[in-house]
């Protein structure tokens, strides 16, 4: 299948120099992913992992201190690729919201509080497209109604909505000119389970009928079930397994990976939830080696000091783990047996 986003062996991190101390925080170190065209692709992962700050770079927003010390972001638009990381800020603004759009976290930190949602639509069209404020306004209030949304919402302003409401108004900011690809970052977040259903649907509805791709970030892997087609899973900063949901959910090999799928609520089951031992690694000064194998149950000698290859190991299944690498020892340990 075609893609729309290849990212080679991306390096991005922070780096401050304050009262001569350099500092170097490894966000994102060395991940490589192909996202394929009308797509839902998932990034999964705890807090602090890289997902954000990958999800900013794919964006073309990168500001001190973040940097991006190696690797490439390529798009392929119409046929057409380009090179993310070597556009103007002009060629990024451009680009922006016609061919890539973002959904930030939390619907606030995108709607001006003193401003009426209508005049918040007039001015995200009108920075890309020529149109007087009446043809706006009527294009505005025809895309809400196919979003479910009432004309009544035009007229009020942010806080007047609920949470729900106005992230699905986020989402239509970001979605009304029909960009071919959309970046969600943490899209439900603060939201209660009811209104999450309606956001995910949203997303759904608009995939299917606009054929984008979409990259949708989120620590809540219930979120990535229901949503995703296939999912990347980060862990201090580095990409430790990706498949495809399906797959994923049945069948994790990556001891966090299935960690975080345990964590999961389940009908009927009332056995305690084990969290995973021990806390993220600062990544500032990463341990050597695998990332994980300071919290993983099954860690091996060759984990402490050498760091695992992302290998394939089923069609559209890769990850990085010496338990399912070929030079594992031949007396490695079990995985995590999930509970059905």
């Amino acid at each position: 299948m075609a893609t729309i986003a290849d990212i080679r062996d991306l390096r991005a991190y922070y780096i401050t120099d304050a009262y001569g101390v350099r500092r170097t925080v490894r966000a994102v170190d060395g991940i490589s992913l192909a996202i394929r065209r009308n797509e839902i692709y998932g990034i999964a992962g705890e807090s602090g992992c890289g997902k954000s700050t990958l999800l900013k770079i794919l964006l073309g927003t990168i500001t001190p201190p973040l940097t991006v010390v190696g690797g490439s972001v390529t798009y392929t638009f119409d046929g057409m690729p380009v090179d993310m990381l070597s556009l103007s800020e002009d060629e990024l603004r451009a680009m922006r919201w016609k061919e890539i759009s973002y959904v930030p976290q939390g619907s606030m930190h995108v709607l001006n509080p003193v401003r009426r949602i209508r005049d918040t639509f007039r001015d995200f069209i009108g920075a890309h497209v020529r149109t007087s404020p009446r043809e706006t306004d009527e294009m505005v209030r025809a895309y809400l109604r196919d979003l479910g949304l009432p004309d009544k919402v035009l007229g009020s302003f942010p806080h007047q909505l609920s949470g729900g409401m106005r992230q699905r108004v986020t989402i239509a900011l970001a979605t009304i000119l029909s960009p071919k690809l959309i970046l969600a970052d943490e899209p439900t977040t603060a939201l209660d389970v009811v209104v999450q259903r309606g956001v995910i649907q949203l997303l759904q509805e608009i995939r299917e009928r606009e054929r984008n791709t979409m990259v949708v970030v989120t620590h809540d892997m219930g979120v990535h079930a229901n949503l995703t087609d296939r999912v990347a899973v980060l862990y201090a900063g580095q990409l430790v397994e990706e498949a495809d949901t399906r797959t994923l959910f049945a069948q994790p090999r990556h001891p966090y990976t299935q960690h975080l799928i345990r964590s999961l609520p389940k009908i009927d089951d009332k056995s305690e939830r084990v969290s995973i031992p021990g806390r993220p690694p600062a990544l500032d000064n990463p341990p050597s080696g695998c990332r994980f194998h300071t919290r993983c149950p099954f860690a091996m000698e060759v984990c402490k000091n050498e760091v695992p290859a992302l290998e394939q190991i089923a069609p559209s299944h890769r990850v990085a783990c010496f338990l399912v690498s070929e030079r594992r020892a031949e007396a490695s340990p079990p995985a995590i047996e999930l509970q059905a």
